[in-house]
């Protein structure tokens, strides 16, 4: 199978990451599909996994899945925070990552070769104050690719996730100021990240130049995480 072959999901894809990344995917000359809950090549949830497995049968075999669905929950205080912002927080960002690679993820395994990048966050492994729905989630999508780059390092598939700062994406035009301020006053390059940028190592990571690398975090972060 040669590159120009092989067919890329990406979810999230009408914006932001997602949609950076489609575009830098298409550039490598891959067969991108975007999935999103509107505005991308298909329409579909997520957390609806027998949406996700109709995805499949339309769209064939998938050969790189990368997760860039997500939500940014509350920005309030842990202790005022409700048992239903928490529940829909982990739906999108934990079992929505687990539905699509449920479902993408056997193909890859049988044809032993594939790819898969979910996009954490820096907030997964630091925990930034009044995101406390959103940081443990991409905490627990961190665990759940370095638990799968583990169970299918023999497969031909390999699985690894993506930490980025803060990046000029619409999910943060919803961020309160103090909280964006505090975040970004964290990395050292005193900015923010670009999508492209994102894009450049995503797409590298769902490369053959990536061979001996799964279950891996991978920083993008202006130089906050140096750990």
């Amino acid at each position: 199978m040669t590159t120009t072959t092989r067919a890329a999901l990406v979810t999230g894809g009408a914006s932001g990451l997602g949609a950076a990344t489609a575009e830098r995917l298409r550039a490598d000359g891959l067969g991108v599909t975007t999935l999103d809950l509107r505005g991308a090549d298909i329409t579909a949830d997520v957390t609806d996994e027998d949406a996700l497995r109709r995805v499949s049968d339309e769209v064939g075999p998938v050969d790189i899945l990368v997760n860039s669905a997500g939500i940014a929950g509350p920005n309030k205080p842990l202790l005022d925070t409700t048992p239903e912002e928490w529940r829909r927080v982990f739906d999108v960002n934990v079992l929505g990552t687990v539905n699509t690679m449920r479902v993408f993820v056997p193909g890859m395994c049988e044809r032993g070769w594939g790819r898969v990048v979910n996009v954490a966050s820096m907030a997964g492994k630091d925990g930034n104050p009044n995101l406390s729905a959103y940081s443990a989630s991409k905490a627990a999508v961190i665990g759940l690719t370095k638990s799968a780059g583990k169970e299918l390092a023999t497969t031909g598939v390999l699985v690894n996730v993506i930490a980025p700062a803060v990046i000029a994406t619409p999910m943060n035009d919803d961020t309160a100021p103090d909280v964006l301020a505090h975040i970004t006053g964290l990395i050292p390059m005193q900015r923010v990240g670009r999508p492209e940028e994102v894009a450049e190592l995503v797409a590298f990571l769902c490369s053959d130049r990536v061979s001996f690398s799964t279950g891996a975090v991978y920083d993008i972060s202006g130089g906050r995480a140096t750990y």
